[in-house]
């Protein structure tokens, strides 16, 4: 396996330093900026635009960070674009935007978006950015199949699977057997991911701690109190964090 010492060097921003308080807002460029003047790596999220670009922004919807409604999906590029985070002056993002504005400085960790729809078009387009961005960046997914086209159209890109011990009611679009398979990191013959972030509540999980015992990095997400970081410590390389300074 090449060497992902950087992936683990750092405590990992989630979505950024970002700090409602102070007008700083998820996913926002203010957090990244943030971030890179803390030296934190930066964790974010990618959204597919209706015109199939990469926007760095979390939520399906526009409703709870913007004062745009409905889903992000239904809006083109230059749109979303132009729409401000709630009560700032940062715009949405693209992914070449953000590219541009990190510039190398510090890792990113960048999470694709899923419905398990089976539309992989975000995967390719992120693929296609990342492979081509001249600093340290992964890409991973809850959703495997999304690691299987990484892998496919730039297997130089370093991929990692997001999951967690437990597929609940929340996760209407995925079975009970497909949970298990998810929870159980059951899929590495098809997504081969190179990194596992992992809820930290569910830490302990068997497969999560014969991964790391064969040397694969584990970050964990998301860790806000002492006691997950004392759990964090135990059970994982890194923590991908929020609310607090590391």
């Amino acid at each position: 396996m090449d060497d992902l010492s950087w992936l683990t060097a750092r405590p990992v921003a989630h979505r950024g330093l970002h700090d409602a308080a102070r007008g700083i807002i998820e996913n926002a460029g203010a957090a990244m900026d943030a971030a890179i003047a803390a030296g934190y790596a930066i964790e974010l999220d990618l959204q597919a635009s209706a015109d199939g670009e990469a926007m760095v922004f979390h939520d399906f919807t526009l409703d709870r960070l913007t004062d745009a409604q409905g889903p992000l999906a239904d809006r083109p590029a230059a749109e979303l674009g132009a729409i401000a985070f709630r009560g700032t002056g940062d715009l949405i993002l693209t992914l070449p935007q953000l590219l541009e504005r990190v510039a190398g400085r510090v890792p990113l960790v960048i999470e694709i978006k899923s419905t398990f729809s089976g539309d992989t078009s975000l995967a390719a387009r992120a693929a296609d950015l990342v492979a081509a961005y001249n600093g340290p960046a992964a890409l991973m997914s809850f959703d495997p199949q999304m690691l299987e086209v990484v892998r496919a159209r730039a297997p130089g890109v370093v991929r990692g699977i997001v999951a967690e011990g437990r597929y609940g009611p929340e996760w209407q679009h995925i079975s009970a057997a497909r949970g298990f398979v998810l929870a159980n990191l059951l899929h590495w013959p098809r997504s081969r991911f190179q990194f596992v972030n992992y809820r930290v509540a569910d830490l302990d999980k068997p497969a999560v701690r014969l991964l790391r015992a064969l040397g694969m990095p584990v970050l964990t997400w998301t860790v806000r109190t002492p006691d997950q970081r004392e759990r964090a410590a135990r059970y994982a390389d890194q923590i991908v964090f929020e609310g607090f300074r590391p």
